[in-house]
């Protein structure tokens, strides 16, 4: 039964992220403005890989990192034959050495190293059936260890189900752009890492909802409005990401197509 949930949760990975026609064309396009030819990327919980591939087509180096081994394997075998990514089976944490994973077997989106963030979330209607019943014990790095290994990224992704402001906290230097998660239901991490950010440098912000690859505020904005934003939210509500560019790098106006389209 065990394997029969890891590899429906693996199924339901790939369709979320790579079955729906025309999402490769939609995320070139999407993060064209952030990664350029010969950039560097980390790809903190790259998960099934689908940032990865964007940025590598879009000529840039990626370091993915994914702590879950079903999916580290995936990954290796998914880039065995692209050099610009390099795979890393491991967490990212405040600080090197080990982290247990709250592993989600039907449900791999959401495995986390964060009990709070499994307390938080089982309050919400989306998550009730969620079952965290394995356990994976795994390595960690920082931030600071991969920058050290890799070069300072012109991009990092960071979806970590929890985790994303201990990632940060593990960052001693600012990068020019990321983007964290934000849930809703446990809005406790996005937050912290929005003071972590502050602390790094001078930021300015943005949010895309879900897998829309669309920004929803016209205009790049403080922190202070942003921590308003999300804590306007419905606990109920879309999860998504929040997106961070080192003020000056950033255009102020921002399309915002028709979300109906």
């Amino acid at each position: 039964m065990r394997l029969l949930d890891r590899a429906y949760g693996l199924g339901r990975s790939l369709w979320i992220y790579y079955g729906k026609p025309g999402n490769g064309r939609r995320l070139d396009a999407f993060y064209r403005p952030f990664v350029r030819p010969g950039a560097l990327c980390f790809d903190i919980g790259a998960h099934v890989g689908s940032r990865a591939r964007s940025w590598s087509r879009l000529g840039a180096r990626v370091v993915a990192v994914e702590p879950q081994p079903d999916f580290a394997r995936f990954l290796r075998r998914l880039f065995r034959n692209d050099p610009r990514v390099v795979v890393r089976a491991e967490a990212v944490a405040a600080s090197p050495g080990r982290v247990t994973l709250l592993v989600s077997p039907r449900t791999p989106t959401v495995t986390t190293g964060s009990p709070d963030f499994v307390a938080a979330t089982r309050r919400v209607p989306s998550f009730a059936w969620v079952r965290w019943d394995e356990r994976v014990e795994v390595p960690a790095v920082t931030l600071d260890m991969l920058v050290e290994a890799h070069g300072l990224p012109d991009f990092v992704k960071i979806d970590v189900e929890g985790m994303e402001h201990q990632v940060l906290a593990g960052l001693s230097r600012p990068v020019p752009a990321l983007s964290f998660e934000f849930v809703p239901s446990a809005l406790a991490s996005a937050l912290s890492s929005l003071d972590r950010l502050a602390l790094l440098g001078a930021y300015r912000f943005n949010v895309s909802r879900g897998e829309s690859l669309r920004f929803v505020l016209p205009e790049w904005v403080d922190a202070a409005t942003v921590r308003a934003w999300l804590l306007a939210c419905e606990p109920t509500g879309d999860s998504g990401d929040v997106y961070a560019r080192l003020a000056g790098r950033q255009e102020e106006k921002v399309e915002v197509p028709d979300r109906q389209a």
